[in-house]
């Protein structure tokens, strides 16, 4: 199987390798004994790959290291299902680390690249338990958390649509867990897909507390009567992002009133967190001179 055949992701320090069939991964005094043919080539550290003497096989270090670096610079790499099983089968210490990881980007709150980071290990955990409902959900929560923020909202249409993704696997996975059947009809909600997202809502009716079924009924009432955002509240995502664009290159009377635009339709305003976007507003109207319309801005913030 040739390099080309099997279309791998090229990726900054990894150089791939393509054992002979009769290759087997051995390590851990014996527990490990993996034939490798059938799997995509070995991925290994650039450094790892020089250090290869001619004729001879990478080791059981090698291949681990080559292997976890690979998926967390691309867990969606060409092979990363076959390299995740490798990891699950001869390297319980990384899973037990990549596990760590997690927890500890839990613990606090992060920026967006570490919200990367975290996005790249969950994906992992999830090709390690692919049947586990859980791991793809809260891919989708973090996803949701960097396309809902200001400093990253330029990226609230992959992310957005990310989510989704996930939410899909999740309620394939567990369709009766109201929380992921609650995100899900709430991503379908973003994207424009209403009917949709009534419908996915209306499936779970019965298993929600008092005032949360209160609460979705009303939802599903307002999709059913028409009150909704004139736009796809993605749409207004992407405006958003449009004016802290604006706002950051000094173009605040054009920030301005791309927010005030967004702020007009009310289903939108009341239905989704909007302080930030007072305080952008507040901003701007500071920058122009406006102080009276900058000081009611702030006080909705």
């Amino acid at each position: 199987m040739t390099q080309e055949q099997m279309q791998l992701t090229p990726l900054a320090g990894i150089r791939y390798f393509t054992p002979q069939d009769d290759y087997q991964l051995n390590g851990r005094d014996g527990l490990v004994a993996i034939l490798w043919c059938g799997k995509p080539p070995i991925p290994l550290l650039d450094e790892d790959f020089a250090a290869l003497e001619a004729g001879s096989t990478p080791d059981y270090d090698m291949v681990g290291r080559g292997i976890y670096q690979t998926l967390r610079l691309n867990p969606d790499c060409s092979g990363a299902a076959d390299y995740a099983e490798v990891l699950k089968e001869a390297y319980p210490h990384i899973i037990s680390d990549l596990g760590g990881q997690i927890i500890m980007l839990e613990a606090k709150e992060v920026d967006t690249p570490y919200l990367d980071r975290k996005i790249n290990f969950l994906k992992i955990m999830a090709l390690v338990d692919p049947e586990n409902a859980g791991l793809p959900l809260e891919i989708a929560r973090v996803y949701v958390d960097k396309g809902s923020r200001l400093s990253s909202m330029h990226h609230a249409v992959t992310c957005w649509y990310a989510a989704e993704k996930h939410l899909k696997i999740a309620y394939g996975l567990n369709s009766t867990d109201r929380h992921t059947a609650y995100e899900y009809g709430e991503a379908l909600y973003m994207l424009g897909r209403y009917d949709q997202a009534a419908e996915i809502w209306s499936d779970i009716i019965t298993l929600l507390e008092p005032a949360e079924r209160a609460q979705v009924e009303a939802r599903i009432a307002a999709i059913l009567a028409g009150r909704i955002p004139t736009v796809p509240p993605l749409d207004y995502l992407t405006a958003l992002s449009i004016a802290v664009e604006q706002h950051h290159n000094g173009f605040n009377d054009d920030a301005a009133a791309i927010i005030k635009d967004v702020l007009s339709d009310a289903v939108f305003a009341e239905q989704f967190p909007v302080n930030e976007v007072y305080y952008l507003l507040g901003t701007c109207y500071q920058e122009i001179g406006l102080m009276a319309e900058a000081a009611e801005a702030f006080k909705r913030s």
